[in-house]
C-alpha cells in the first residue's frame, strides 16, 4: 500500500531523538528528515537513529548529503569518498567509466544499509572553478562528460535500490557567489542555460527521481528564485524538459533563499510546483511552516514514496564484499593522487 507523506523535510540538532523531535516527527506536515555530521557518531548509533525515527512512523524519507569531497556527512566506518571531479578525471585517465556506477553503487549500499533513504546527489551543476560552493562536487566543466558520468553513478544508486536527486535546477555553477550566504544572481540568457545547464537534465529526465532547485535567480530570464517560480518548475521542467519525478526546494533557511516569512516562503514554493520543502537550522521557522500548511490546508502526497529505498542491505555482508573491497582500494589510489 502506498503511504501519503508529509510535504516538509526538517533535521535534528543532535545524535538522538529528543521529545520536541518525536512530537514533530509525529505531526503529518513532517515527511522528511534530513541528516547532518552533527547527527553522526558510528553506523551503529546512525543506525538505532534511523531505526528510532521510521518507529515513530514508516511514512517518513530520511535524506543525508554523502556526496564526497567536501560534502561527506558520515565517516568512520563509511568509505572515505573523494571528490565527483576527482573521480570523474580518474575514470577518464583509466578509461574506466563504469567506475561511477560502481560509486554510486557504494555510497547507496552503504547508506541503505544505515537506514538513509535517499543521498541528495548526483550534483549536475557544470563546473570546476567558477563557483565557490560547487566547484569540484560537479562531475565536470564540460556537458557531455556531466551527462555521462552521472548517468553512471545514478545507475549505481538505481542497482542499490536508492532514488537519485539531480541538483541544483536550472543550473548552480555559473557563478561564484555562495547561495548559502547571500543572494546570488546569474545573469546568463535562456539560450546560454539550454546549451549547458539545463541539457543535463534533458538527458537525463527519465533517468531522475527527484530535482533539487538551486536558489539562484535568474534576473534576464525570471523574476523568482527557481523554488518560487512556476515558470522554471511548470514551464521549464515538466513541460519542456518532460520531467515527472519528485522536485524539492533548497533549504529555505539559505540566505539566497530570500528574506521572506518562512510561511510565505514555503507555500509559494508548493504553489509552484515543489512536492517537497526543506527548513534547517531554524526550529522556531519549521514549525511555522507547519502551521501555515495547517492554514493552507496542505494535502498531502503519496508520490513521495517513490523515494523510500527499494532494497535492504546487510551492512556485516556489505563490508566483507569483495566489491566493495574493490572500489575502496580505487578510491584510495585517488586519495594518494591528490
Amino acid at each position: 500500500m502506498i503511504k501519503k507523506f508529509g510535504r516538509l523535510m526538517l533535521d535534528i540538532n543532535g545524535t538522538f531523538l529528543s521529545d520536541e523531535d518525536k512530537l514533530l516527527i509525529k505531526n503529518k506536515h513532517v515527511g522528511g528528515l534530513i541528516l547532518f555530521s552533527r547527527n553522526f557518531q558510528s553506523f551503529h548509533q546512525i543506525k538505532d537513529l534511523t531505526t528510532e525515527i521510521k518507529n515513530i512512523k514508516d511514512n517518513i524519507i530520511i535524506a543525508v548529503d554523502q556526496e564526497g569531497g567536501r560534502v561527506q556527512r558520515f565517516n568512520k566506518e563509511f568509505s572515505k569518498i573523494p571528490s565527483m571531479q576527482q573521480i570523474s578525471n580518474y575514470a577518464k585517465a583509466n578509461n574506466d567509466d563504469s567506475f561511477l556506477t560502481e560509486v554510486g553503487w557504494l555510497i547507496s549500499s552503504e547508506l541503505i544499509a544505515s537506514g538513509v533513504d535517499i543521498n541528495f546527489a548526483p550534483v549536475l551543476d557544470i563546473d570546476d572553478s567558477t563557483s565557490s560552493i560547487i566547484g569540484d562536487r560537479a562531475f565536470a566543466n564540460n556537458v557531455s562528460e556531466v551527462i555521462k558520468m552521472s548517468s553512471n553513478f545514478i545507475d549505481g544508486m538505481h542497482e542499490a535500490g536508492m532514488s537519485s536527486t539531480g541538483k541544483h535546477f536550472p543550473g548552480h555553477g555559473g557563478i561564484y557567489a555562495d547561495s548559502h550566504i547571500e543572494l546570488v544572481k546569474d545573469l546568463r540568457l535562456m539560450n546560454d542555460l539550454e546549451d549547458k545547464d539545463i541539457k543535463v537534465y534533458k538527458n537525463l529526465a527519465k533517468k531522475l527521481d527527484a530535482v533539487m532547485c538551486a536558489h539562484v535567480l535568474f534576473p534576464n530570464i525570471n523574476k523568482d528564485l527557481p523554488s518560487y517560480s512556476s515558470f522554471w518548475l511548470k514551464d521549464i521542467l515538466k513541460e519542456n524538459i518532460k520531467f515527472d519525478g519528485i522536485i524539492f526546494s533548497d533549504d529555505l533557511s539559505m540566505i539566497g533563499a530570500g528574506d521572506e516569512s518562512f510561511k510565505d516562503k514555503a507555500i509559494k514554493s508548493l504553489e509552484a510546483g515543489c512536492d517537497m520543502i526543506i527548513v534547517c537550522n531554524n526550529r522556531n521557522e519549521a514549525i511555522n511552516v507547519i502551521d501555515a500548511f495547517d492554514e493552507n490546508n496542505v494535502s498531502l502526497s503519496s508520490k513521495i514514496f517513490n523515494m523510500t529505498k527499494k532494497l535492504k542491505v546487510d551492512w556485516n555482508k556489505l563490508i566483507k564484499s569483495k566489491r566493495r573491497e574493490i572500489v575502496k582500494e580505487k578510491l584510495k589510489q585517488i586519495e594518494e593522487l591528490r
